[in-house]
């Protein structure tokens, strides 16, 4: 037994550095934006633009909207990483906003609700604050207009790798942009669009 263990222990030591060592493919300042976008609308806005900017440090166009993260400190530094790195993160961002949602999907009462200041006298004719039926498709249908831009480029970076990691990595973010994509056609239809982008940036 005891040669058994030394001998474990032994391969241990010299398995590579990062399999010893998780890479987080969130940054700290994503993680705390992360934990305060609550609502389901502004969590995809904050998870699909952590993807633009793995991205924009891979130097690969997926026609991000406009963001001056320069105005806006609370993202903190750009994302670094190999290339490597930086294409497990977009995969690993991609399946935490496909979770976010399906676990949403599967239990809608556990969705915050914007509850109104009992100590504000509510407005005449003041709507009351969106719920899971309203935002839940808006945010499935940001999603999945992200996937579509994602997906092009996706392809292109598929054609140009020569690494079997990086192939695996890319393969597998296509295939949840095509399933994301195919999603909407499940939602009911209605007059649901992407929330604002320019909410929750601050």
């Amino acid at each position: 037994m005891k040669f058994v263990f030394l001998a474990a222990l032994g391969a241990l030591l010299f398995l590579p550095t990062k399999t010893l060592c998780q890479r987080d493919y969130f940054t700290p300042e994503e993680i705390e934006l992360i934990r305060d976008a609550q609502r389901i609308d502004q969590r995809i806005d904050v998870l699909t633009h952590a993807v633009d900017r793995r991205f924009a440090a891979l130097n690969v166009d997926v026609k991000a909207p406009p963001f001056k993260e320069e105005k806006d400190k609370t993202w903190g530094v750009a994302p670094t990483g190999s290339r490597l790195e930086l294409l497990i993160d977009v995969k690993s961002i991609l399946q935490k906003a496909i979770d976010d949602i399906d676990n949403l999907s599967e239990r809608p009462s556990s969705m915050p609700i914007e509850e109104p200041d009992p100590n504000v006298k509510p407005k005449k004719n003041e709507k009351k604050p969106p719920g899971f039926a309203e935002l839940f498709p808006i945010a499935v249908r940001s999603l999945a207009a992200a996937a579509e831009r994602y997906g092009p480029a996706l392809k292109i970076e598929l054609d140009k790798s020569k690494d079997p990691s990086e192939k695996g990595a890319i393969m597998d973010s296509l295939e949840m942009c095509d399933e994301i994509v195919a999603s909407v056609a499940k939602l009911p239809a209605g007059p649901a669009t992407p929330a604002d982008p320019k909410k929750n940036k601050n």
